[in-house]
């Protein structure tokens, strides 16, 4: 595990650009919504990153334009193509960027192909030192195909693992669905991933606002909504769990990949060090880290003035971010936690080991 130290600069997060990532299975649409969302004028200062083996191209009204790899498009923002990895791609952008070569862009979007794991992505941005330093994650995107969604998840654990790392789940293609092969596909992605936002988007329509600030753009804008970046109308619907047991076991139409998939909360009353917080994660990775999908916390550490912000992608862990200050009258740790195959048990027996939990 890396990153769980004892917090790292003021606002870590401040004046890094942030990285969104894109993705979904095969035929869910990333393409289309990517042109659609380039469109919209608040997007003009984009850049895009694509792998070469995509499903299709971007939108060819939208090209300008282009050399071998980058493509300046007519709403002025930069789309690049992937030829060796995304780490060199991002270094080389930022590099140009600085030197004036391509646009001064604000943003960048990463679609990724219809098989990928993203999590490899969102571990890239942690552990290239360069990255780290100018580029932050806002997000990832998934979007599913209403008509095949379903199957795809039944079929196929990328598609639930692209599902169970979102923060956003668009559901497209409802305009061709029927209106209880939507629902259902929605009902079974809450379940998998209640901490997500669940949308949906006909022909690549989409609310920029949505996308703008997933995560949180520095300390001090975490600090005025933590529960948002937790997801809070779960958290807030039932601090012992029950809010999200609920909808877990109402997942009757569940396949068997998703079926492994599930999320819960623990809260803890006392407070942590932050020898116990890095101990406790560390084992926690070191034993379960592949099935250790995704964890976001609001943690109180001895000795410091607000809360602590944690977020990992399996066995990766980002240096934590201090808080100045606490949100309102709830002091507690919470710590949300995606994971596949690992019981709610195992977890809370790990904390209990170190005296966090009776």
């Amino acid at each position: 595990m890396q990153g769980v130290m004892h917090g790292e600069g003021t606002d870590p997060l401040a004046g890094r650009l942030p990285v969104t990532v894109i993705t979904g299975f095969l035929g869910s649409g990333k393409t289309t919504l990517l042109s659609r969302l380039l469109r919209h004028p608040d997007m003009n200062r984009a850049a895009v990153i694509i792998n070469e083996f995509g499903e299709v191209g971007l939108d060819h009204e939208l090209v300008q334009a282009s050399s071998e790899r980058m493509t300046l498009l007519s709403n002025g923002c930069l789309c690049c193509t992937v030829r060796t990895d995304l780490q060199e791609t991002l270094r080389e952008l930022f590099v140009k960027r600085r030197s004036g070569e391509v646009i001064d862009f604000d943003r960048v979007f990463v679609e990724t192909t219809g098989l990928a794991d993203p999590a490899p992505i969102l571990h890239s941005l942690q552990t290239d030192g360069l990255l780290g330093a100018q580029y932050r994650l806002n997000g990832v995107v998934t979007l599913v195909d209403a008509v095949n969604g379903m199957a795809s998840l039944d079929a196929m654990p990328e598609a639930a693992k692209q599902a169970a790392l979102a923060d956003r789940l668009i559901v497209t293609k409802t305009d061709i669905a029927s209106a209880g092969e939507a629902e259902r596909l929605e009902a079974r992605l809450r379940a998998m991933n209640p901490y997500a936002v669940v949308s949906r988007s006909v022909d690549g329509a989409l609310d920029p606002e949505l996308l703008r600030e997933i995560t949180p753009s520095s300390a001090k804008s975490l600090a005025r909504e933590p529960n948002r970046w937790l997801a809070g109308a779960a958290l807030q619907a039932g601090e012992d769990g029950s809010y999200l047991r609920d909808r877990i076991a109402a997942r009757g139409a569940g396949g068997a990949h998703d079926a492994a998939i599930h999320s819960f909360c623990l809260w803890f009353d006392q407070p942590f060090t932050w020898d116990t917080l890095a101990a406790s994660l560390e084992v926690l990775t070191s034993l379960r880290g592949p099935d250790l999908l995704r964890v976001k916390g609001i943690v109180d550490v001895q000795g410091e003035a607000g809360p602590v912000a944690i977020h990992g992608v399996q066995h990766v862990f980002h240096p934590p971010v201090k808080l100045e200050a606490w949100h309102g009258a709830e002091r507690r740790s919470r710590i949300v936690f995606i994971v596949r195959n690992i019981p709610r048990e195992s977890v809370e027996a790990l904390f209990a080991a170190v005296g966090m939990l009776r």
